[in-house]
């Protein structure tokens, strides 16, 4: 990396995203955190943006807003939501509510960072998918707008290859140490248990396995990586079928 990289991350201020801000931080990057709250870290290369990016307006205005201030090199889009509900009980709410978070976010801030990029002739986004794309019960709009995100960055690592800019996909398996996990699996529960016990490593994963992952697709270094989906899950988007 170098001094004029700096990098948005979005959900920046807990769980998964204060850890990719805190690894590229150690790393050298300036780094704009977009979330509703501030982080608890604080750092001399760390600008907090409070946002919130479930309003379209908001996040427009707060990625016009950063693009003017910052050359923005690097986009994590990691900030996300469950909203958990069976077929029979999913909303239209809610299915518009995560398409404007996992998908309208995406396209706001690389639309507002392209012109840098491209002027630059170098950029990385990482978007941040999931096992559950997959298929999860209970996930139907989870699963729709993370498996969207994939065929996005597939679609943009293609118009985007000839100007330097990657982009990849970072899907997570189930992280315990995140405020997410924890709103459906409560700590030291049996659930939990059975849980670590179906993923194939024997674990639930961390934040810091995922933010690893982030930092590799955002290293100049790996200008030869494009339009992957990396699933950071411990096996099981491959062996969890027991017979």
């Amino acid at each position: 990396m170098t001094a004029n990289d700096f990098a948005v991350v979005t959900g920046g201020s807990t769980g998964i995203g204060a850890e990719i801000c805190r690894q590229m931080l150690e790393a050298g990057y300036e780094v704009i955190s977009l979330a509703r709250r501030k982080p608890a870290q604080s750092h001399a290369r760390l600008h907090a943006v409070e946002v919130d990016l479930m309003d379209r307006s908001a996040a427009e205005r707060a990625a016009a807003d950063i693009a003017d201030r910052f050359p923005i090199s690097h986009i994590v889009h990691n900030a996300g939501i469950i909203r958990p509900a069976l077929l029979p009980d999913v909303a239209q709410d809610d299915l518009q509510a995560l398409t404007q978070l996992h998908l309208g976010v995406a396209l706001t801030l690389v639309q507002a960072a392209l012109p840098a990029m491209r002027r630059n002739r170098f950029g990385r986004i990482v978007l941040m998918s999931s096992r559950g794309a997959l298929g999860l019960e209970t996930r139907s709009a989870y699963s729709a707008t993370k498996a969207g995100i994939i065929g996005m960055a597939r679609t943009w690592a293609l118009e985007l290859a000839p100007d330097g800019i990657t982009v990849n996909v970072v899907a997570p398996g189930p992280i315990s140490d995140t405020e997410m996990f924890r709103s459906v699996v409560p700590k030291d529960s049996e659930r939990e248990k059975a849980l670590a016990a179906a993923i194939p490593v024997k674990r639930l994963g961390r934040c810091g396995d995922v933010a690893r992952a982030v930092i590799f697709f955002c290293d100049r270094a790996n200008g030869f990586v494009t339009g992957q989906t990396l699933y950071v899950c411990g096996g099981a988007s491959v062996g969890t079928l027991a017979i």
